[in-house]
């Protein structure tokens, strides 16, 4: 049985890895709630091209996997945006 989550449960996933990945980085002081979902949902599309680009089925890895794509698009993300506003 597959689990349809839509968007409402898409937001929520994002919302919560970008908060994961903003306290991994320490950035959360610096970002609000619409900020980590934004985070969140960016990194998850991050987090699965660069695993996909690696080789790794994300498609049907389910919901645990989902969350550390996410969160690990997340955190690659933040450390780029640092790298960049860190440059000015």
């Amino acid at each position: 049985m597959v689990i349809s989550w839509g968007i409402i449960g898409w937001i929520v996933l994002g919302g919560i890895a970008g908060w994961i990945a903003s306290k991994i980085m320490k950035t959360d002081a610096q970002m609000g709630i619409g900020a980590n979902i934004v985070v969140g949902i960016v990194g998850g599309l991050l987090g699965g091209f660069l695993l996909g680009l690696l080789g790794v089925d994300v498609a049907g890895g389910g919901l645990i996997f989902s969350m550390l794509t996410a969160i690990l698009g997340a955190v690659v993300l933040l450390w780029i945006v640092g790298l960049v506003t860190r440059r000015r």
